[in-house]
């Protein structure tokens, strides 16, 4: 997922992406009989003009019943869509056994994180239920999540959201290789790549922050009332995760071709082509090991331009990795 600020570049959607939107969207709006355009593309996290894009790309489908090649019947007049003429596509997607491992094992990492646990546990028993043996799989995997400071600081957390509480933390900035005070008002606990976030309203900094719980040197839950302004709030579910914050890292990539869907996965600062398919991108995050173990993945697809610590991590990474076939 590509990020996107007023000024920059629209955001990138390839046409898997749209074939899954679309294969999601028929079902959606089938089930319902009718439903309105901007509800509809509020749900899909789109605009409306790209929902009627869509809507018109499906007017261009034929389907083999009810009859052969039966083009599907649609309209969204007066803000209003209905779909017809798509029973053999309107039943909701179903999920392939890697799918449903995936999910399930995503969810006991959730649950290990500290979620919700009932509301977790009630929904994992319901895919176990409906996956039945694709489900077996992911009952093999254990789920452990590294926490150098200690369980104590995400019961702390998990502590204050519940009671509507502000904490205090001790957060330590890698960059500057200093501990921080703060006061913040918990928002919620993220899990993003193995990577543990408390994402909250700062205090200190009058801004919604995420912070790495690794790097929690201490917290204590304060006697006062969290008091998140109802703009940051509201703005929770369009805002990206990470929003720039003094201990951010710039990190800047050039991708090849085949490694641009990096672009389209995660929020950027910056893009410039640099022909023949090629992108320089520039992203800002509070933990570089995502990208670090990213570039390794990607191999001669990706080089890291910055931070210069970071390229000497992945070239040290490589070749201690290529090392072991000799």
């Amino acid at each position: 997922m590509s990020g996107q600020s007023a000024a920059g570049p629209p955001r990138m959607v390839t046409s898997a992406e749209r074939l899954r939107r679309l294969l999601a969207l028929v079902p959606y709006v089938v089930a319902r009989r009718a439903v309105g355009l901007a509800e509809t593309a509020a749900t899909f996290g789109m605009t409306e003009r790209e929902l009627i894009d869509d809507l018109n790309l499906a007017w261009c489908v034929e389907l083999k019943s009810p009859e052969p090649f039966c083009p599907i019947d649609l309209s969204y007049e007066d803000g209003e869509i209905t779909i017809s003429q798509a029973e053999s596509i309107a039943r909701p997607l179903r999920l392939a056994a890697d799918e449903a491992s995936a999910l399930l094992i995503a969810l006991r990492m959730l649950a290990e994180a500290g979620g919700d646990s009932d509301a977790v546990a009630s929904l994992i028993a319901k895919i176990e239920d409906a996956a039945g043996a694709a489900a077996a799989a992911s009952s093999q995997v254990t789920i452990q999540i590294d926490r150098p400071n200690g369980p104590g600081v995400l019961a702390a957390l998990n502590e204050a959201l519940s009671a509507g509480k502000r904490v205090h933390l001790r957060y330590y900035v890698p960059r500057r290789d200093e501990a921080t005070e703060r006061d913040v008002d918990p928002i919620g606990i993220r899990v993003i790549e193995g990577g543990t976030y408390l994402k909250g309203w700062c205090r200190r900094a009058e801004g919604v922050r995420t912070f790495l719980l690794d790097r929690i040197l201490d917290v204590a839950v304060l006697d006062v009332p969290a008091e998140v302004p109802e703009e940051a709030e509201s703005a929770e579910a369009d805002e990206r995760l990470f929003r720039p914050s003094e201990t951010d890292v710039q990190v800047e990539l050039e991708l090849a071709a085949e490694a641009r869907w990096v672009a389209e996965y995660y929020p950027y600062e910056s893009l410039t082509e640099l022909g023949e398919g090629r992108l320089r991108v520039v992203f800002r995050t509070p933990n570089t090991d995502l990208f670090r173990r990213r570039a390794l993945h990607l191999g001669e697809e990706c080089r890291v331009i910055a931070p210069a610590e970071l390229a000497e991590e992945v070239q040290d990474a490589a070749a201690a990795a290529l090392a072991l076939y000799d």
